[in-house]
């Protein structure tokens, strides 16, 4: 899952980027409205943090403009005005959340994965293919039955696969839905965690490579 940060406080967007990460989910980060509106035009997020105090203007105005534009990405408005007015302010202009600062990294990772969970079609809890079983609330993997020690950034690459099992993934859709800005869309990083996959998941092979496009699970067609 992607999620936008949008805030200038260089100390506190380093902890909350890194406490996201550490959840496993792919952030990028934009300091002001002009950057997080960029961003937002380019990119697909499952989710945006959204400061209001922002340099070049109220972050409630960017949700506003969002708002009528149809854009309907979830949004988490994390700001130290937290008064009731605020709060009802927020809501009224599009906020599908409100935390008020300071505020514990648990509570916004939860508060982040439940938005994400909102903005997606409903889908199985568990998918099962070719004897592997993945557990997305627990994040759990096993396969034929042993349970496997998967980084966050394998359990991404791996529940690509798996959700489009019988389908290629191609290099840069992994990029796009499993790294955020920090990754060189020309670098090697999809086939040093699709090496690493292999390796846990054991024989026989599970993963096949599409030679010049990407990765599948299952056969193609």
């Amino acid at each position: 899952m992607r999620v936008l940060l949008v805030e200038d406080d260089h100390e506190l967007g380093k902890a909350v980027v890194a406490g996201l990460r550490a959840a496993g989910f792919a952030v990028d980060w934009a300091p002001s409205v002009a950057e997080a509106d960029l961003k937002q035009s380019v990119h697909a997020y499952d989710c945006v943090v959204l400061d209001r105090g922002l340099p070049d203007g109220d972050g409630l105005g960017l949700l506003r403009a969002w708002r009528s534009r149809q854009e309907r990405i979830p949004v988490l408005v994390l700001t130290a005005l937290d008064a009731l007015p605020d709060r009802i302010a927020g809501f009224s202009d599009g906020a599908d959340d409100y935390l008020g600062k300071p505020f514990a990294m648990d509570e916004l990772v939860v508060r982040v994965g439940a938005l994400c969970r909102r903005a997606e079609p409903p889908r199985e809890t568990v998918l099962r293919v070719l004897g592997v079983e993945m557990d997305l609330p627990r994040r759990r993997v096993r396969r034929d039955g042993v349970l496997l020690s998967l980084t966050s950034k394998e359990f991404a690459v791996l529940e690509l696969l798996l959700t489009r099992a019988g389908h290629v993934v191609t290099r840069s859709e992994f990029i796009e839905h499993c790294w955020d800005e920090m990754a060189e869309p020309m670098s090697n990083v999809v086939d040093v965690v699709v090496a690493q996959l292999r390796r846990k998941l054991g024989d026989p092979p599970l993963i096949s490579t599409a030679r010049g496009a990407g990765f599948i699970v299952g056969s193609a067609g």
